[in-house]
């Protein structure tokens, strides 16, 4: 568990730190953070389809926590005073190494409160669609609850993160348009990757002994325990 709780976290920090770059794939407009984000999916499915929606909820409040950590790090570092050998060792302008600092890593606090929001939303509906389906089925067609709860977690988590970030600045067919992309994007990817959950799965119940049902689970995301 140790180790794919990792990834889940790495991916997840890092997909937001590589968000600020848009992207052209296949003629859709995307931001850069889907090259790894779709992957706290995946993971977020192997935790609960294993160990249960208890344990990929303290998961998903830890990735919660890591993130803050590494955005209030970042902010930190942009607000401290540059060396000037370093300001003026980079680049010719004195002032762009520090105004590149910004631009890549700076946050943008409406960006941050839709990445924040649409995540612990989208990861929270993605486990507990997972673990109910996990029950419905008895345990059967992995493919269905993995690719299922992507649906409606993927599209809660596009949903609020473009609603929260661009209402207002880009026209509502724009915004729609951007929700779609997105939601078609990460689930694409979630279908394509199904082979890789069943063979990551598949090992971790051979190997730990462990396949959790979450029949007596309560289902509150803000339990700790």
């Amino acid at each position: 568990m140790t180790v794919i709780a990792g990834v889940f976290i790495t991916s997840l920090i890092i997909s937001n730190i590589i968000a600020v770059k848009m992207i052209s794939v296949w003629k859709m407009i995307l931001p850069a953070g889907v090259i790894l984000f779709p992957i706290t999916y995946i993971f977020g499915d192997v935790l609960t389809e294993v160990y249960g929606y208890a344990r990929a909820r303290q998961v998903i409040w830890l990735g919660f926590f890591c993130n803050l950590l590494a955005v209030i790090a970042i902010w930190i570092a942009g607000m401290l005073p540059a060396a000037e050998f370093w300001r003026a060792g980079v680049f010719d302008n004195p002032s762009s190494a520090h105004d590149a600092y910004q631009a890549i890593l700076g946050f943008t606090p409406r960006l941050l409160v839709a990445s924040f929001i649409a995540y612990l939303f989208g990861e929270f509906i993605n486990s507990y669609v997972l673990a109910k389906l996990k029950i419905k089925t008895k345990g059967r067609f992995l493919w269905l609850r993995t690719i299922g709860s992507t649906v409606v977690g993927q599209g809660a988590d596009s949903a609020i993160f473009i609603m929260i970030a661009f209402y207002g600045i880009f026209p509502l067919n724009a915004i729609g348009i951007s929700i779609l992309s997105q939601w078609g994007f990460k689930v694409a990817y979630e279908a394509a990757a199904t082979p890789l959950t069943y063979m990551v799965v598949n090992k971790l119940k051979n190997l730990e002994q462990v396949d959790y049902m979450d029949i007596d689970t309560v289902f509150n995301p803000i339990i700790f325990k």
